[in-house]
């Protein structure tokens, strides 16, 4: 697979509706998201655009022989990058269009390089909720 600047983040199924936003208290994941703003130093932190109104991101890692989801850190990120890592949700809210265009502007692609991407990430993410995972946030210190 080609390596994008931009990627799809399909979370697999057993992992849905489980993120630190609603598994924290509103004080650390307000703590955690504008620790990343700030790194973000008001640029997206993929594709670099200014943003006045940036989303915290978690960007999670995954061990396919373990089967534990690894928080690999919290980024900053623009709206469109935020759909394109969300493709999913994206495409049912009717923004493909849009996002599909993003994609494809970041990593200076085509649009059959986007739809291989897309094809593999649905492959990938197929995979992935054949089983329960594990939630590993270690790391979490590291981004309060």
């Amino acid at each position: 697979m080609k390596d994008f600047k931009l990627n799809f983040g399909l979370v697999p199924d057993s992992c849905w509706y489980s993120n630190l936003r609603s598994c924290l208290p509103k004080d650390a994941w307000d703590r955690i998201r504008r620790k990343a703003y700030a790194r973000a130093g008001g640029k997206c932190m993929i594709c670099g655009a200014p943003g006045q109104r940036l989303e915290a991101h978690e960007h999670w890692e995954y061990d396919d022989k373990t089967g534990v989801q690894k928080l690999a850190n919290v980024v900053a990120v623009c709206k469109a990058c935020h759909e394109v890592i969300h493709i999913g949700r994206t495409q049912l809210t009717g923004r493909e269009k849009e996002a599909s265009e993003h994609f494809m502007k970041v990593n200076g692609c085509t649009y059959a390089e986007y739809r291989k991407a897309l094809g593999e990430a649905n492959e990938k993410h197929r995979e992935r909720s054949r089983k329960e995972w594990k939630l590993d946030v270690s790391r979490l210190p590291e981004f309060m």
